[in-house]
């Protein structure tokens, strides 16, 4: 073979290879990741809540809190103004604490639509609550005394004769208004409550209905 043979196929094959095109590789940049908007939330913000009641204002023999329902009229009254008022809640309201011999009682105002299961259910479950066997729905006449102040048709009880170390007794009305029933209510101990008797129905005398 001739000796240019194997220069001139290696001359060949460096001009094929230099006539390939140049391949090159790069990394693209990553896309940015979408800003969060200014002011976005990190969990959804329903309405603003409702306000909380009006404190009672203070001054004079009587507290005057009037309270509206969240779906109906609502109904205003005085309390002692030796009751010392706490905060109300989604629950309550109005609310209560009664201090005095054998330590405190407290004061509750609720209010739910319909009749909560009726007087029977009601006064059972609070029978219940301060140790009490539950009566019977011939004894309910006997256990309820039925008022009407202001317009307002009231069933008011009085639950005692607990025993145990530490006695409850429980003082509360029901008042069914505009749809719904309202519940006022104080619990405590026995000699406290009982002595507080008086007020409580004094208490109930001031209920009445807020203007439209």
């Amino acid at each position: 073979m001739s000796p240019r043979v194997p220069f001139a196929l290696a001359a060949a094959m460096l001009l094929g290879a230099c006539s390939k095109p140049e391949i090159t590789t790069y990394r693209a940049p990553k896309d940015p990741e979408p800003a969060a908007k200014a002011g976005a939330p990190h969990a959804h913000a329903g309405a603003a809540p409702a306000a909380a009641p009006a404190a009672p204002a203070t001054g004079g023999t009587m507290a005057a809190t009037p309270v509206a329902t969240a779906s109906g009229p609502g109904l205003a009254w005085s309390a002692p103004a030796s009751w010392t008022v706490k905060p109300a809640s989604s629950m309550r309201r109005g609310s209560y604490t009664i201090k005095g011999d054998g330590g405190e009682a407290d004061m509750s105002i609720t209010a739910f639509p319909g009749d909560v299961g009726g007087d029977l259910a009601n006064v059972n479950r609070w029978r219940g609550q301060i140790g009490l066997a539950p009566i019977a729905p011939g004894e309910l006449a006997a256990t309820v005394q039925r008022l009407e102040r202001n317009g307002l048709k009231m069933g008011a009880v009085d639950l005692g004769g607990a025993t145990g170390p530490n006695p409850q007794r429980t003082l509360a009305a029901i008042v069914p208004h505009g749809g719904s029933s309202w519940f006022f209510k104080l619990t405590g101990p026995d000699a406290l409550v009982a002595k507080e008797k008086a007020a409580f129905m004094a208490f109930l005398d001031t209920i009445k209905p807020t203007a439209p």
